[in-house]
C-alpha cells in the first residue's frame, strides 16, 4: 500500500482522511512494514465501507488486513439503526461465525510429546476435514431447526460436551434472535451431515504447547501455564453459512435500489437495519452463528473422546470461544453518548475489555481472553482485552496472521509432501486429507502473525498473554 497517502497519527494507528463521499475517515493499526505489505485493494475498501450509511466513528482495518469480499479481512464497522445504518453481507463474510476455541488438557507439552504420533492419528481419525466432510450426525428437519435456534446448548443438551462449557462460550452458547425460518432449504440441505466437522481452507485443530508468557496475572486468570498443553480448534459455519451468504448478497444487490442506495461497490451490497430484508438476513444470520457454535462444541466433544483413548487422565476444559465474521449488536460509546449499534467484523475478533457485563464472571476483572489463530506450523496467541482496546474499534482486534499470497500463488510455490515432512522435522506433525491443501495453507503463504500481534498490543488493541506453539495440527 502507498503509505503516502496515510496520515500517520502513531507507529500503530493510521488515518485516511475522509474524501469522495466518504462519512467517516478509515483508520489503520499496524505498523508501517505491514502496511507497505498490504495491496493497494485494502486502502479502497476502508474507504467503500466509510461510505455506506449510518457507520459511525470511522471505518477501521486490523493488522491482518487484506483484500477481502466488500469489507477488508481484518475490517471492523459500525452502524447506527437510528441514522439509516445498514446491515452488510459483504460485512461479516461467507464463513459466518467462523472463530476460535482453546481448551485445557491438564497435561504437559511432553506429556503430549511422547505420544504425539498415535494421538495425532486418533484426532484425524475423530475429527472429519477436508473439502465436502461430513459427520456421524445427520439433522432431520426438526433438529436442524433446534440447533440453528441452540447453538452450543443444543448440542451439550444433545450430549456433546459439558454445562460448565457453556459459560465460557460467548452468549452462553446461544445467539439470541436467530430465525431458522430465514434460512434456505438450500442452505439447511448443505449442512443436514456437517455438524462436527471441520471443513477445509485455513480450519484446523491443534495440540499445542504454551510456549511463552507475557502476562502472568491475565494467564494465571486464564488458567496458562508455561509448558502446558493445549487444544485449539477454528472453524465456521461450513455449507450453510456460505449459502446464506451468497444468497443474500444477490438478493441485496438486487434490492439496493429500491432502499435508494447507491453502493460504491457492488460487493458491499446492504440493507437497512430496520427493513424485512435487513431483518431477515440478522435471522439467517444469527441461525449461522449458532451452527458454527455447535459445530465447534461437537467437535469438542470428539476431541475429549480422541484423548480419552489414548490419554485417559487429559482433562479437556474450555477456556473460551469468540467468534469472528459476525454483526452483533452492542453498546458502545460514540461522541460521548451510550449507543447500540451494529458492529460489523469481518476476520476480526472482539476484544471487549474488564468490567463488560457480556463477560463471564471469571474473566470480568481481567478482560476477555482474545484467540489469535496462526498459520499451520507457526505460533498461534492469547491476547486479553484492554480498557484501552474498548475505546478503539469498537473492542476489536485481529483474528490471525493474514494471507500474503493467493491459495493458487501458494500451491505453486510449495508441495503438500515436502511441507509435511518440514514440519515433522519442526517436531510438528500434520494430518490432512488434501496435499493441495497443505501447499495452499503454507506457513509461508501468510503475514508473520508474530508482527500482526505485536502490533494488535502496541496499538492498544488488545494485550499478549501468551504465545502457543504447535505440536499436531489437524488440517481440513
Amino acid at each position: 500500500m502507498d503509505i503516502s497517502r496515510l496520515e500517520k497519527i502513531s507507529d500503530f494507528e493510521w488515518r485516511i482522511a475522509p474524501r469522495q463521499g466518504m462519512q467517516v475517515p478509515g483508520i489503520l493499526y499496524a505498523d508501517e512494514a505491514l502496511i507497505r505489505g498490504m495491496d493497494d485493494k485494502v486502502y479502497e475498501q476502508i474507504c467503500n465501507v466509510a461510505k455506506l450509511p449510518g457507520i459511525v466513528t470511522a471505518s477501521y482495518a486490523m493488522p491482518d488486513a487484506h483484500w477481502g469480499y466488500g469489507f477488508p479481512i481484518g475490517g471492523v464497522a459500525a452502524f447506527d439503526a437510528d441514522r439509516g445504518g445498514v446491515v452488510s453481507a459483504g460485512g461479516v463474510g461467507f464463513d459466518i461465525s467462523c472463530g476460535v476455541r482453546t481448551l485445557h488438557t491438564g497435561l504437559s507439552a511432553e506429556t503430549i510429546r511422547g505420544c504425539a504420533s498415535t494421538l495425532a492419528d486418533a484426532l484425524y481419525q475423530a475429527i472429519p476435514a477436508g473439502v465436502g466432510s461430513t459427520g456421524a450426525l445427520r439433522l432431520g428437519s426438526a433438529e436442524m431447526d433446534a440447533m440453528l435456534l441452540g447453538g452450543a446448548q443444543w448440542a451439550v443438551d444433545r450430549g456433546y460436551g459439558e454445562a460448565e462449557d457453556l459459560a465460557h462460550i460467548e452468549e452462553a452458547g446461544r445467539i439470541p434472535g436467530a430465525q431458522p425460518d430465514c434460512v434456505s432449504r438450500q442452505a439447511k440441505e448443505r449442512q443436514r451431515d456437517e455438524v462436527g466437522t471441520l471443513g477445509s481452507g485455513n480450519h484446523y485443530l491443534e495440540v499445542q504447547e504454551v510456549a511463552e508468557i507475557y502476562y502472568p496475572e491475565a494467564a494465571e486468570r486464564f488458567g496458562l501455564r508455561q509448558g502446558a498443553a493445549v487444544v485449539t480448534i477454528h472453524c465456521g459455519s461450513r455449507g450453510l453459512g456460505h449459502q446464506i451468504g451468497t444468497e443474500f448478497l444477490k438478493e441485496m444487490v438486487a434490492g439496493a435500489a429500491g432502499f435508494g442506495l447507491t453502493l460504491p461497490d457492488r460487493e458491499l451490497a446492504c440493507a437497512p437495519i430496520h427493513s424485512p430484508l435487513g431483518q431477515r438476513y440478522l435471522g439467517a444470520m444469527r441461525a449461522a452463528m449458532n451452527c458454527a457454535l455447535a459445530n465447534r462444541q461437537v467437535l469438542t466433544h470428539l476431541t475429549r473422546q480422541a484423548f480419552a483413548g489414548v490419554l485417559p487422565e487429559a482433562r479437556l476444559t474450555l477456556l473460551y470461544d469468540v467468534s469472528h465474521n459476525t454483526c452483533k449488536v452492542e453498546e458502545h460509546t460514540v461522541g460521548g453518548q451510550k449507543k447500540r449499534l451494529y458492529v460489523h467484523r469481518k476476520g476480526a475478533t472482539r476484544a471487549f475489555g474488564p468490567g463488560h457485563p457480556e463477560l463471564p464472571e471469571a474473566f470480568r476483572a481481567i478482560g476477555q481472553p482474545v484467540l489469535i489463530g496462526g498459520s499451520m506450523g507457526t505460533s498461534s496467541y492469547i491476547l486479553v482485552g484492554t480498557e484501552r482496546g474498548a475505546a478503539a474499534a469498537f473492542a476489536s482486534a485481529c483474528h490471525g496472521a493474514g494471507r500474503a499470497m493467493s491459495r493458487h500463488q501458494a500451491t505453486r510455490q510449495w508441495h503438500g509432501r515436502e511441507l509435511i515432512d518440514q514440519l515433522a522435522r519442526q517436531g510438528i506433525l500434520v494430518r490432512s486429507p488434501s496435499l493441495r491443501g497443505i501447499a495452499e495453507e503454507a506457513p509461508g503463504a501468510y503475514k508473520d502473525v508474530s508482527a500482526v500481534v505485536d502490533a494488535a498490543d502496541r496499538a492498544g488493541l488488545a494485550r499478549k498473554v501468551a504465545r502457543l506453539a504447535p505440536l499436531i495440527c489437524i488440517k481440513g
